[in-house]
C-alpha cells in the first residue's frame, strides 16, 4: 500500500514540477492537489488487491460477483491514481471516480447512517465519502473546463464545493464537541497522548475547518479559504499522522498497519479535495499580486 502511494506521488511530482516551479507562496502547495489526491487512490486501491479480506466484508451481500467487484474497484482506483497524478484524461477519471464514491455513498454510508442516526461517526463517513467524490468532480470539471467544456466543468465544481463544503463545517463542529479525536477528519481514533498540545490542535482545527468550510459553502474567498484549509490538512498529515503512521509501521500488528496507513491516507484525500478546489477557483483582481494586475 505505501509503495503504490510513494510511487504515484513521485509521478505526480514530476507532471507537477513546471506548476510548482511557477506557483509563488501556498500556491506551491495548491500545486500538489493532484499528487496529494493521487496517491491514496493509489494506496486504497493497492489495499484492494493485496488485502482483500478487509475490503470483500464491505461490499453489500445482495451484489452478485462480489470477489469480482472488490478487485475490479483495486484496478479502477490505480488507473484513477495514474491518470490524476499525470494529470491525463482527469475529466474522465475524476468523473467516474465522483460517480463511484457517490454509489458507495448511497448503497453502504447512509443506509448504516439511517440505521443509527445517533452515531456520529456514521455521519462522519457519509459526508467524508460525499466530499471525496466532490473532489473528483472538481477535478474532472477544472479539466473540462481547459478543454472548452466549461458551462458542465463549472456545474461539476460547484457541486464538489457544495459537498466539500458541508463536509468541513460538519468536521470543524465536531473538533469542538470531541477534541480528544484525531484532528482533520474526526473518527474514532483518539489522539496518542504521546502528541503534544492536544486541545490546541483540535480546536485550531476545528476553527479553520469550519471558517474555511462555511466561506467555502457561500463562496466568498473560495480561492483563499481552500487554500488555507488545504494546507493546514497537509501540515497535519505531515506533523500529527505522520508519526501516527510511523508508529502503526513499527506495530507487529497487520491490522494496526492498516489503521495507521488508511488514516494518513483518508487525511491526505480530504486535504487533495480542498486543495483541488482552490486550484479549480479562479483568482480575483483582489487576490492577484500586484505586478499581475497591469497584465
Amino acid at each position: 500500500m505505501c509503495c503504490a502511494g510513494v510511487l504515484i506521488f513521485l509521478i505526480g511530482l514530476w507532471a507537477a514540477r513546471a506548476d510548482i516551479t511557477r506557483a509563488r507562496g501556498l500556491d506551491k502547495i495548491v500545486a500538489l492537489s493532484n499528487l496529494c489526491f493521487a496517491a491514496p487512490l493509489a494506496v486504497f486501491g493497492a489495499l484492494h488487491l493485496s488485502g482483500i479480506n478487509f475490503v470483500l466484508p464491505l461490499v453489500p451481500s445482495y451484489m452478485p460477483w462480489r470477489l469480482f467487484w472488490a478487485y475490479f474497484f483495486g484496478f479502477a482506483l490505480l488507473a484513477a491514481a495514474l491518470s490524476i497524478a499525470t494529470k491525463i484524461q482527469v475529466r474522465w477519471s475524476g468523473l467516474l471516480f465522483g460517480i463511484a464514491m457517490f454509489l458507495i455513498v448511497a448503497m453502504l454510508m447512509i443506509p448504516g447512517a439511517l440505521a443509527s442516526p445517533r452515531d456520529r461517526f456514521a455521519w462522519t463517513f457519509v459526508l467524508r465519502e460525499s466530499s471525496f467524490g466532490g473532489g473528483g468532480w472538481i477535478l474532472a470539471g477544472n479539466a473540462m473546463r481547459g478543454r472548452g467544456r466549461g458551462q458542465v466543468g463549472s456545474k461539476l465544481i460547484t457541486v464538489g464545493r457544495v459537498l466539500v463544503a458541508i463536509a468541513a463545517v460538519f468536521f470543524g463542529v465536531e473538533h469542538f464537541l470531541h477534541p480528544a479525536n484525531v484532528p482533520g477528519v474526526p473518527l474514532e481514533k483518539l489522539l496518542p497522548a504521546w502528541i503534544p498540545a492536544h486541545w490546541l490542535i483540535s480546536y485550531l482545527t476545528g476553527a479553520i475547518l469550519f471558517i474555511a468550510g462555511a466561506s467555502i459553502l457561500l463562496n466568498k474567498k473560495t480561492r483563499m479559504a481552500a487554500t488555507y484549509l488545504g494546507t493546514w490538512l497537509v501540515l497535519l498529515v505531515l506533523f500529527v499522522y505522520g508519526p501516527i503512521l510511523i508508529a502503526a509501521l513499527a506495530d507487529p500488528s497487520t491490522d494496526v498497519k492498516v489503521e495507521g496507513i488508511n488514516y494518513f491516507f483518508d487525511t491526505l484525500l480530504f486535504g487533495g479535495a480542498i486543495l483541488a478546489l482552490a486550484s479549480a477557483t479562479p483568482r480575483t483582481l483582489n487576490n492577484m499580486p500586484p505586478a499581475n494586475l497591469g497584465s
